[in-house]
């Protein structure tokens, strides 16, 4: 049985490789010809014989008999002196099968056979497994430290599936050691080369919008239905929901008494502050709420160019535009309209824009990340708020505040 020198058994793949009996033939049979191609230069008057049961093969060459000295292609044909060899009573023209052993193909051709087989069955593995995690896709998914590098985490699942949490994938307050179990979202699945490669991700608001399916009954039953969903990861996200059952408030639903059903989601996202809000086909409503907890006097729509001017009370604006600009940045994302504030009771207010003769673009650019796009809006900041809430310097800001407020003494 020198065949089974080069596995130990078929039967073992089999097994170990979770292969059905008709892939494993087919696997096995088309490595063989592929060796016996290189052997022989061609494989059509070969037979090969598997038993993935019992760990054996055989293969069989086939030729015709030809009288000695018209041998005209060795592999096809056999002179009649040398098929008498193999049993005497060969005639010519007669069809000769000869078993061939493994060892007959040579030392290197069985090396390279081996290293074949592997690598087919590995390749196999690896469709098999990316069309496994491509029917994942945006579904949760739950998997172990194995290794963190500096720029990803390596997962690996309980079949010992290969998962990567990038960085940027990473909710910032992110801290994982290894053999804990993390949660993600299966944002990408992708064949490089022959292997999976397996993207997780813990910052897409998709991740949110399945946890609420997890954690609430109601949406995971179709009673509640997630309109939007926009994040800051790992500070704040927004979250419009409707129901079409008037018996159902969904807000109330998905944040349960006292926050109790909406408490494992936050924890879970390293307690990003989530704002859940009734979705309303009424644009004015809808911006009202986006800008939630901020309450708004009035608003006029752009609907052309997408914007929204908002009149607030002096004290509701700080609250409208959030720490570090989230709010009004996510509630603009949330209705897709720009939104600018405004003082009420403030007529005159004049665009940073308008300044760039004597603030540089760069520094007006900081200013709009915070949500603060005109002159009124950053004299009415705290300067060492606005420290904290931009990348510029206190020196910056004071040179700022200084040239806005000679705008409206003039």
């Amino acid at each position: 049985m020198e065949n089974l020198a080069l596995i130990d058994s078929f039967s073992e793949f089999k097994d170990d490789k979770l292969i059905d009996r008709v892939t494993l033939m087919a696997i096995l049979e088309d490595v063989f010809r592929n060796a016996l191609k290189k052997k022989f230069g061609d494989d059509d008057n070969f037979d090969i014989i598997i038993n993935p049961d019992k760990g054996d093969l055989e293969i069989w060459r086939n030729r015709i008999v030809v009288a000695d000295g018209e041998v005209e292609n060795e592999n096809q044909e056999i002179s009649l002196t040398e098929a008498q060899k193999i049993e005497p009573d060969f005639e010519v023209g007669e069809d000769v099968s000869e078993e061939v052993k493994l060892f007959d193909l040579g030392r290197r051709s069985i090396l390279a056979l081996r290293q074949n087989l592997i690598s087919k069955i590995q390749e196999h593995d690896n469709t098999n497994i990316y069309k496994q995690f491509k029917d994942l896709e945006g579904e949760i998914y739950t998997a172990e430290v194995h290794h963190i590098r500096h720029r990803a985490v390596i997962l690996l699942d309980d079949e010992g599936n290969e998962l990567i949490l990038p960085k940027d994938k990473q909710i910032p307050s992110d801290f994982f050691r290894k053999g804990e179990n993390v949660r993600g979202i299966i944002e990408s699945v992708e064949l490089k080369g022959n292997k999976p490669n397996i993207v997780l991700s813990r910052t897409a608001p998709a991740f949110l919008e399945k946890l609420f399916e997890q954690e609430i009954p109601e949406v995971f039953d179709g009673l509640i239905s997630i309109k939007n969903v926009v994040r800051i990861p790992g500070e704040k996200a927004k979250v419009a929901v409707d129901s079409y059952d008037d018996r159902i408030d969904p807000v109330g639903a998905c944040v349960g008494m006292k926050g109790s059903r909406i408490h494992g989601i936050v924890r879970e996202l390293g307690n990003e502050n989530i704002d859940v809000i009734n979705h309303t086909n009424n644009l004015q409503l809808y911006i009202t709420r986006a800008l939630s907890p901020a309450r708004v006097t009035s608003i006029k729509i752009d609907e052309e160019n997408k914007r929204a001017e908002v009149i607030l009370k002096p004290e509701e604006v700080s609250k409208a535009i959030g720490r570090g600009g989230h709010n009004i940045r996510l509630a603009g994302r949330l209705t897709g309209y720009e939104i600018d504030v405004f003082r009420e009771g403030v007529e005159e207010d004049v665009e940073l824009s308008e300044f760039s003769d004597e603030i540089e673009a760069w520094i007006i650019d900081e200013f709009a990340k915070a949500g603060l796009d005109t002159a009124k809006s950053v004299l009415e900041q705290d300067v060492k708020d606005l420290v904290k809430r931009t990348d510029l310097e206190e020196e910056t800001i004071d040179d700022v505040m200084r040239i806005l407020k000679e705008e409206f003494e003039d």
